[in-house]
């Protein structure tokens, strides 16, 4: 079931926008202020956002910039602006769709459901997964650096996957650990540091010259920027 991120301040737009969302067979988590909208992102995955702009204490825009610095989920901003040229700056600085309130419930869903499946189609397409001289064939679960093959365990695999997948989000422990392991996490992050230590070690081994995973310091992991 596809996650959606609702951040809107007024709550009985969020409210209806979010039974819509469950009516069509979504998952919708509702926010209404900008620290708490951005907090969410960084701590949970999400498929899509769905974003208004004049929010509590942190805008739309201001989110959208900082969101694209770590993550490439689809973002639709929902706003009362018509001015073209905020839709252009919007769409420019990453914003993936623009819908202008008042709207129609029908058509926030079928925009839900059409940049769902563009961005399904371009995880689906890419089979291979590379990063530097690192690559991961999904169809065959091969992982090599280089010329070298990598043998990872499950878990490993899982991990470097979802960092591959997603080349600019920040992963916390609370991320990886109910992504990869699919349980409630409660705050021991020993399984996950293990794991991210171990895999970095084997890729290190195919690679003494290169870095591939870095630790973001109060945040968690990511790809290590090429």
């Amino acid at each position: 079931m596809d996650m959606i991120l609702i951040i809107e301040d007024n709550k009985d737009v969020n409210h209806m926008l979010a039974e819509a969302l469950t009516d069509a067979g979504y998952a919708a988590k509702s926010i209404y202020t900008g620290t708490d909208g951005i907090r969410e992102i960084k701590n949970h995955a999400y498929d899509l956002i769905l974003l208004d702009l004049m929010l509590p204490y942190k805008s739309g825009d201001e989110i959208l910039k900082e969101v694209r610095l770590f993550s490439d989920v689809p973002v639709i901003i929902i706003s009362a602006k018509e001015l073209v040229g905020t839709k252009i700056d919007l769409l420019k600085i990453g914003a993936d769709d623009y819908i202008t309130k008042p709207f129609d419930l029908g058509e926030v869903v079928a925009r839900v459901e059409s940049n769902l499946r563009r961005s399904h189609r371009q995880i689906q397409e890419n089979k291979v997964f590379q990063h530097k001289d690192l690559a991961l064939d999904d169809s065959t679960k091969r992982v090599s650096v280089g010329e070298r093959e990598v043998e990872l365990t499950t878990k490993e695999y899982l991990i470097l996957e979802l960092l591959l997948e997603h080349p600019r989000k920040v992963f916390t422990k609370s991320n990886l650990y109910e992504t990869v392991w699919e349980e409630d996490y409660f705050g021991d992050d020993n399984a996950v540091k293990t794991h991210v230590s171990n895999l970095r070690s084997k890729l290190k081994k195919a690679n003494p010259h290169e870095d591939y995973i870095e630790t973001v310091w109060g945040f968690g992991y990511r790809l290590y920027k090429a």
